[in-house]
């Protein structure tokens, strides 16, 4: 996979299962978002093989593609003019006819996504009203109203306070455990991956470098080691999931100096 000749990912390979949360993190330029992209068919690949359902993915007219495999990406705009009904059921078109016809599911399925989402109470209000937690989750319904079987996030919790970060990422929890979605997400935030992912698979220059379980591949030799800086790694005792601590010259300082952090 390439940006203007140039390799970005090299040999990566990437499994999608229902009812299973995939988190890719790494650091900065690791490739997630290019590996991310090439899925959702947004980045063509030099070489690769996409298999949707047995169905070859890169084959698939971008109607049929989109019945099947929706996407989130980062900093999608705030139309004006435009309630949140009407956003959610863009999600509806690759369900419509080349003309826009009939959709005889559409109005169920858009009802559906405004109800995970919890947007159903601004269904009539304009979107430029709307904060930032509330935008990302109507996007979302729009995706949602695709009804696909492979969600797909690009860096979800990005500009969302902390109270959205979280029931965002709840929700995506739902969406695997109770309606057996396969997703497949980006994050930066290493907790966050930890809690929410049933595997992750952390990427360095390019490639994948380690995939499995959180415990198995959040092991604080190699996030060092990839992230070029020290990282502590320990058991949140809430969760029973690993907890990453990054440290610093502070830290370190502090540590020489015997001083209190």
């Amino acid at each position: 996979m390439a940006y203007e000749g140039v390799d970005v990912v090299h040999g990566a390979s990437l499994s999608l299962r229902p009812g299973e949360v995939t988190v890719l993190v790494g650091p900065n330029g690791s490739g997630k978002s290019t590996l991310l992209r090439t899925v959702a068919r947004l980045q063509r690949p030099r070489t690769a093989t996409l298999l949707v359902d047995g169905a070859d993915g890169l084959a698939l007219t971008p109607r049929a593609f989109s019945r099947r495999v929706s996407l989130l990406t980062q900093g999608r705009p705030t139309p004006s003019g435009l309630t949140v009904r009407d956003v959610v059921e863009f999600g509806r078109y690759p369900h419509r006819g080349r003309w826009g016809g009939a959709d005889p599911d559409g109005a169920a399925a858009v009802e559906r996504a405004l109800d995970l989402t919890g947007v159903g109470d601004l269904a009539g209000r304009g979107v430029e009203h709307l904060s930032g937690g509330q935008l990302q989750r109507v996007w979302l319904a729009s995706c949602l109203a695709q009804e696909t079987g492979v969600l797909l996030l690009d860096e979800p919790t990005t500009y969302l306070d902390l109270r959205y970060q979280i029931e965002l990422l709840d929700l995506v929890r739902d969406l695997a455990d109770d309606h057996g979605i396969a997703v497949g997400a980006v994050l930066h935030d290493l907790d966050q991956a930890a809690a929410l992912a049933d595997r992750v698979v952390l990427l360095h220059e390019g490639r994948v470098v380690a995939d499995g379980t959180p415990d198995d591949v959040l092991t604080a030799e190699r996030l060092t080691r990839v992230y070029g800086i020290r990282i502590e790694v320990g058991t949140d005792p809430l969760t029973g999931r690993p907890r990453t601590r990054a440290l610093g010259r502070h830290h370190t300082r502090t540590e020489r100096t015997g001083t209190p952090s």
